[in-house]
């Protein structure tokens, strides 16, 4: 996977947005920053449970187009899940997706959001559909 190719094609994006920004890849798995500031977080200054599940999704969907052939077949998120389990308010959060199922339609990764310091902050489970583009 193509790191510079896969931050281009977020461009102008939610992804882009959010200044989620993919940092390594490898035959399963794919690594993506996000900052923790006004755009990410909730009122109270916390990292919004929202901003990450959209974290978790970008890089699934984002790991499953870059192991289908993108000029046949589209991906679309069918499910995530995600289980907060601790807070951050500032700096930076890493996401590493890991591959746990690659069918022929479907793809499902599991997801784990974790602070500067490595501590896991979010463990999210996304499933990607994947379907013949049309005509």
């Amino acid at each position: 996977m193509d790191i510079t190719l896969l931050n281009n094609i977020s461009k102008n994006t939610l992804a882009s947005h959010l200044e989620i920004e993919f940092t390594g890849a490898g035959e399963n798995w794919l690594t993506a920053t996000m900052p923790v500031n006004e755009k990410t977080q909730q009122p109270f200054g916390y990292l919004h449970g929202g901003a990450s599940l959209a974290l978790a999704e970008t890089i699934a969907s984002t790991g499953s187009w870059a192991l289908s052939d993108p000029d046949k077949q589209q991906v679309f998120g069918i499910q995530v899940s995600g289980n907060h389990i601790a807070t951050a308010h500032k700096g930076f959060v890493t996401a590493t997706a890991r591959i746990v199922h690659k069918g022929k339609q479907t793809h499902t990764w599991d997801v784990t959001i974790t602070n500067e310091k490595g501590k896991e902050i979010s463990l999210c489970r996304v499933t990607n559909m994947i379907v013949k583009k049309k005509q």
